[in-house]
């Protein structure tokens, strides 16, 4: 992980306006998404820049048909549309961070938030890995390059980093990092993996997100 690009985005993030630089010259549309539950709100509420965009809608009794609550208890609220967030990574360089709802029924929503989207992060769960192989999906039936985040909860079962790669059947070129979606640090490092894999894709120098 480079720890410079990540103090960069730190510091950029910390000395941010309300509004966009007049110095910004490229926006990056990237998604956030996984299965329910799996802290996509939180995440891009740590890591916005602004004051991050929710709609979150409380669960109802008719929505326990539907929303598998194993493991999640104590989750009342849930993401009908999506969540939204911005980072500026540098003076040119503005992220836009598009979180989308978890649940089956909300697939073609998010499906159509993946156009002009660079890349996503998929945050996974290993107390439920076998959740993440749709959404997986959606993003290699779009041909959209991503990479995996292991989002750490206290009851969460350690497996290595080999047989998360197998569970997931991730090719091994993917970025696989850990990551605690309520700390700072840890997220942003888990967005630079994406990143740097992206432009590893495009051929594109760090240098020029600096």
């Amino acid at each position: 992980m480079d720890s410079a690009l990540a103090s960069d985005v730190r510091s950029a993030s910390a000395n941010s306006a309300m509004y966009l630089r007049p110095t910004v010259r490229t926006s990056v549309k990237l998604l956030v998404v996984g299965h329910f539950a799996v802290g996509k709100t939180t995440y891009v509420g740590t890591l916005s820049e602004i004051k991050p965009l929710h709609t979150e809608e409380k669960m109802t009794q008719a929505g326990a048909l539907v929303d598998d609550l194993d493991g999640v208890p104590d989750k009342t609220t849930t993401t009908v549309a999506m969540d939204f967030g911005r980072l500026t990574l540098n003076d040119q360089l503005v992220l836009y961070l598009f979180g989308a709802p978890g649940q089956q029924r909300f697939t073609r929503l998010w499906q159509d938030m993946t156009r002009g989207a660079l890349g996503a992060l998929v945050l996974a769960d290993t107390r439920r890995l076998d959740q993440s192989f749709e959404v997986m999906g959606v993003l290699e039936e779009h041909n959209l390059p991503y990479a995996v985040a292991m989002n750490q909860f206290p009851d969460s079962p350690h497996y290595t980093e080999d047989e998360i790669r197998e569970a997931l059947d991730l090719l091994p070129e993917t970025p696989l990092v850990a990551c605690d979606a309520r700390d700072e640090r840890s997220s942003t490092e888990a967005l630079i993996s994406l990143v740097e894999y992206l432009l590893t894709r495009t051929g594109t120098s760090q240098e020029s997100v600096r």
